[in-house]
């Protein structure tokens, strides 16, 4: 056989496989009326608060498992952190990691509380990085589940 075939059949064989190690999960958006009409509602609060939007997101989420959302944070800004979750699950937590992967933060809320689908809370890191914020949601009838996670900024006093 010769040379220059095996080594196209050796590099396509190598790239196939290379191709199926790269299976990833993506984050896919969804959309819920009760949940954007909630996060609008919470979002021009902040605003009124001297608060701008960093980002946002609706995000397809399964119930139990924890949607990671990577975002660089600079030292001493005040930040908002809120995530909104479908208004039938029964429980709702937040944790959130420094780039070391120490927890900095940590919300839950269970159904029945009020306002038991948003959590929100402030964050003002020590250090410019990226930090890591993984929702959960817990819902015992339904499987896929919409989730809103926004990011603002405090810009006036």
């Amino acid at each position: 056989m010769n040379i220059r075939i095996l080594l196209i059949i050796i590099t396509i064989g190598l790239f196939s496989i290379q191709a199926k190690s790269q299976d990833v999960i993506r984050q896919s958006a969804c959309s819920d009326p009760t949940i954007i009409h909630e996060a609008d509602s919470v979002k021009q609060e902040l605003i009124k608060q001297g608060f701008i939007v960093v980002k946002e997101a609706s995000m397809q989420m399964e119930s139990e498992y924890e949607m990671p959302v990577v975002v660089p944070l600079t030292q001493g800004s005040w930040y908002q952190f809120v995530f909104i979750g479908d208004a039938t699950s029964k429980l709702y937590e937040v944790r959130m990691y420094d780039y070391d992967e120490r927890q900095v933060a940590y919300q839950k809320k269970q159904w029945g509380d009020v306002d038991g689908n948003v959590i929100s809370y402030s964050y003002i890191p020590q250090f410019s990085e990226y930090h890591m914020i993984k929702p959960v949601q817990v819902n015992k009838k339904k499987k896929n589940l919409c989730g809103y996670v926004m990011l603002l900024k405090k810009v006036k006093n």
